[in-house]
């Protein structure tokens, strides 16, 4: 099997929910997408990218063990909140055993050796249900049927990520983003790559803000500062990371509020929260939510319905 084969299908965003007889809604989880292969005493678990993070997520690796069949299967992993939504930023901690894991699968792209993904949708998701068997950490993500608008207020309603819809007779292309799925999102959130950091003002530590950017068009652009949603743990852990990256070029030039600011090499990347974009292309009061690890930097691009 090709590296590629292992890279998931992505979604593309649009504006509004709508009902369609030939789509199928499902929840939007706020995690890491991963795809995982099963057969044998623990299975396997690779990054939207196709690297394998089995390491990183054993729990997870050795509770597929529940599925025998050789299986190469589409999720996302989250960390679930006390009235049960997934939290992004719930999931470092859940990986040190301090919140709810699990891995929610709603896609089967091969099955025994034998390729699906030129089989419908909602074939292959009867398939994915009727291999598996329960467990605390592994769930089939369920579907609703037409009823996109309902699922959607629902979703917001519970104060969830948004929904995910899928034209129910698509085929499964791997590592391409189609308009066979579309997200809809309840809020607004963002991939950005940080690029600086500004000193702390009062009684803030090691940083004030971040300075974020995305790529558009090949070009390193300026999206923002977030200098909310910080924890004191995380303050000190991602000044650390930040200092091994420091460098005098800066990345754009037109940068607001760039006195004090420490630029560092474009590496890291962070998904932050927001009201909206401005004229400017700015987010506004952006918020973050936590780091990725899933994503590398060049592929952080704006993302606009």
């Amino acid at each position: 099997m090709r590296k590629s084969d292992l890279r998931p299908m992505l979604a593309t965003l649009i504006d509004a929910p709508f009902d369609d007889k030939e789509w199928i809604f499902e929840t939007k989880w706020d995690g890491f997408r991963l795809v995982a292969k099963t057969g044998g005493r623990n299975g396997s678990l690779y990054s939207r990218n196709g690297n394998d993070v089995t390491r990183r997520y054993a729990p997870v690796a050795e509770a597929l063990d529940i599925i025998k069949r050789n299986a190469v299967i589409d999720g996302e992993l989250v960390a679930l909140d006390a009235e049960g939504r997934s939290r992004f930023q719930l999931l470092q901690n859940a990986l040190k055993g301090k919140a709810r894991l699990r891995y929610y699968v709603f896609d089967l792209l091969f099955l025994d050796g034998r390729d699906l993904r030129g089989k419908p949708l909602l074939e292959r998701k009867g398939r994915l249900h009727a291999i598996l068997t329960r467990h605390p950490l592994v769930h089939y993500s369920g579907h609703r049927k037409r009823h996109g608008k309902a699922a959607f207020n629902k979703a917001r309603r519970a104060g969830e990520e948004g929904i995910i819809a899928k034209r129910a007779a698509s085929l499964y292309h791997s590592g391409k983003r189609t308009k066979d799925w579309l997200k809809i999102k309840a809020d607004q959130e963002q991939e950005a790559i940080v690029v600086g950091f500004t000193e702390p003002r009062g009684s803030r530590q090691h940083f004030g803000s971040l300075v974020l950017g995305v790529y558009d068009k090949g070009k390193l652009v300026y999206v923002g500062h977030s200098g909310g949603g910080f924890s004191r743990q995380m303050l000190a852990t991602l000044h650390a990371r930040m200092m091994k990256l420091r460098t005098d070029k800066k990345p754009f030039s037109d940068v607001p509020h760039e006195d004090r600011t420490t630029w560092i090499r474009p590496r890291l990347v962070c998904q932050v929260k927001f009201t909206e974009w401005t004229r400017e292309g700015e987010m506004r009061h952006p918020v973050f939510l936590g780091m990725r690890s899933d994503k590398p930097a060049r592929q952080v691009r704006r993302e606009r319905a």
